[in-house]
């Protein structure tokens, strides 16, 4: 199954990228070429990247000896609520970074506890209930995004109808991608695999959904460099792309985004 979807956004990589008269275009084709071939290989579990609604529950892993970074995609944290034990070696500590509005977490030497849990309120206010299992010595991170965010953000810009035939099918399922849910004929795998660079760009595919006549695809793309990045249509879609959607086109630096394409599946 692996194979199947490496192929897919090689595929849409190679389109990408074959645009010569666009650097920024070939600059992403290339980054989505590299998730797909890299993707053949090994998943990556260090960066997790899990959608969530408002009072839903997080799932996630959280490093035992090195710092555990959390960051809300097009959100930021507000306050987080948890319960001291008065136990030094059962408590976690969490800093909030007023700059991005991450939070971190970190976990005492000898800590007893197999997962530790809390709660965070974001700026947008929707509150997340965190579970995270302790393992590994690496630092890990964790990118939450609300598909109710992209859904505000989408239906701004996005037309209530479409034209009939495959481009209404096409922008149907951009909705339906944008809150993460399951659409009739399509099979959704969702997972995180290793991001590529290319540039000050860092982009990681998280989700594809895969039918008879059309394959959409979720990106995450995230602006690694110290200068603001415009991204349009153009720039990370080919031109036989039946339909686009960015969240937030406009990337200040460190800003995270997320990018919906829709395109032909053609066999």
């Amino acid at each position: 199954m692996i194979i199947v979807y490496a192929a897919g956004g090689a595929a849409i990589g190679t389109l990408l990228a074959s645009r010569v008269n666009c650097m920024v275009s070939r600059s992403i084709g290339g980054l989505v070429l590299g998730v797909s071939l890299m993707s053949l290989a090994t998943p990556a579990w260090a960066d997790q990247t899990i959608m969530a609604g408002d009072s839903a529950q997080v799932d996630c892993q959280a490093s035992a000896k090195d710092l555990t970074r959390i960051s809300l995609i097009e959100d930021e944290f507000a306050s987080v609520s948890k319960i001291s034990t008065g136990n030094p070696i059962d408590d976690f500590s969490v800093v909030n970074e007023p700059v991005r509005g991450d939070i971190y977490l970190s976990v005492p030497n000898g800590f007893s506890r197999s997962a530790l849990s809390f709660f965070g309120t974001s700026k947008r206010g929707y509150v997340y209930k965190f579970v995270c299992r302790i393992g590994g010595d690496q630092a890990a991170q964790i990118f939450v995004s609300n598909p109710a965010i992209a859904r505000a953000q989408v239906a701004e810009t996005m037309p209530a109808s479409a034209a009939s035939g495959p481009q209404d099918a096409a922008i149907e399922l951009v909705r339906a991608m944008y809150t993460n849910g399951t659409v009739e004929g399509f099979e959704m795998r969702q997972r995180s695999f290793r991001p590529v660079f290319v540039g000050n760009l860092k982009v990681q595919m998280i989700a594809e959904y895969r039918g008879t006549d059309l394959i959409g695809r979720v990106l995450r793309i995230e602006n690694a460099g110290s200068d603001p990045v415009e991204l349009t249509e153009r720039t990370v879609a080919p031109t036989s792309a039946l339909a686009v959607s960015i969240a937030e086109p406009k990337l200040a630096p460190g800003k995270v985004t997320t990018a919906y394409l829709v395109s032909s599946n053609q066999r």
